[in-house]
């Protein structure tokens, strides 16, 4: 079998159509059909059944979707060997970011990293912190930048930057108008969280803790997946809200947002990549750009170390 017959069978798979896959693939429906024939009567294997004018997986074709992925994989993986020979003229460097780290702090850095490395492609994926590590940890990223907690043993984090947190409310909320608010009347007020599994959640649920209280007691209005839904919530009225510096600056600049006088800790951003993995020019030079970036801005931090 070729390495473009397993191309074609995981993109039929993954869609479970041959007409879409082969326009993925900028083939014919006529070659997409031909390789996924020649792959069963070359080993006398039926990989899908047709349901009508759909197709789904058999059983061996579930199990050798696993092989196929892991092959492309360690194709790709070569690939990138080899585009590192080039000395950075061309390649790919995969991207996973959090939220707030991927709308709001990394496209700066990928523009300075594009300026320097013109040939390198950088695809960015968006999720939350759980979605970034799973990304890493399965060899779907590169890199990744989280801004909570990660307990997974085969990840390696560097702090890169810090993030300063703010808990905001609309101008007619009544804690627009207080001196100072302490974590334990947090269950005073309606509140618009995050998703679980975002670093900002889990930043509140630890402030919450440290106050003897809980995310259990909070009244949670609204629970949405996006920092710009959560910061449109706020300025609805809709409750409190905990939200980076970076997301709000703007709307507290203009007045649509109030900032509450909270003591609340920075975070950290958070470089992953997974121990086990080849680490390529690419993955390196972007990390010493980081690294410059946090030594030029003055930026706070602990010291920069490299990833191991």
């Amino acid at each position: 079998m070729t390495l473009e017959q397993l191309r074609i069978f995981v993109a039929v798979a993954e869609r479970e159509h041959v007409t879409r896959a082969a326009a993925a693939l900028n083939l014919t429906q006529s070659a997409t059909s031909a390789a996924i024939a020649a792959l069963e009567q070359r080993h006398a294997v039926k990989l899908f059944d047709r349901v009508g004018r759909r197709i789904m997986l058999t059983d061996a074709g579930a199990l050798f979707l696993v092989e196929a992925r892991a092959i492309l994989a360690r194709a790709t993986a070569g690939e990138q060997v080899l585009s590192d020979l080039a000395g950075l003229k061309r390649g790919r460097l995969a991207l996973a970011a959090s939220q707030t780290i991927g709308n709001y702090w990394l496209p700066r850095r990928l523009a300075a990293f594009r300026a320097r490395h013109p040939g390198i492609e950088t695809p960015l994926v968006i999720g939350n912190t759980e979605t970034v590590a799973a990304a890493i940890h399965d060899g779907l990223a590169d890199i990744g930048f989280v801004e909570g907690e990660v307990d997974d043993p085969h990840l390696a984090s560097q702090v890169v930057a810090m993030d300063e947190m703010t808990i905001v409310v609309a101008p007619e909320h009544p804690w627009a108008r207080r001196d100072h608010i302490d974590a334990s009347a947090f269950d005073q007020t309606s509140w618009i969280l995050r998703e679980p599994g975002s670093g900002t959640r889990q930043l509140l649920d630890t402030v919450l803790a440290d106050a003897g209280g809980s995310l259990a007691a909070l009244d949670i209005a609204l629970e949405l997946p996006a920092n710009e839904a959560v910061r449109a919530a706020v300025e609805a009225g809709a409750g409190a809200s905990l939200m980076s510096r970076l997301v709000v600056a703007n709307a507290l600049h203009s007045g649509a947002l109030v900032e509450v006088a909270v003591d609340i800790p920075a975070r950290r951003f958070i470089m992953l990549r997974h121990k086990e993995r080849y680490l390529s020019r690419a993955a390196q030079a972007f990390s010493a750009l980081l690294a410059e970036d946090a030594s030029g801005s003055g930026s706070p931090g602990p010291p920069k170390q490299r990833l191991p």
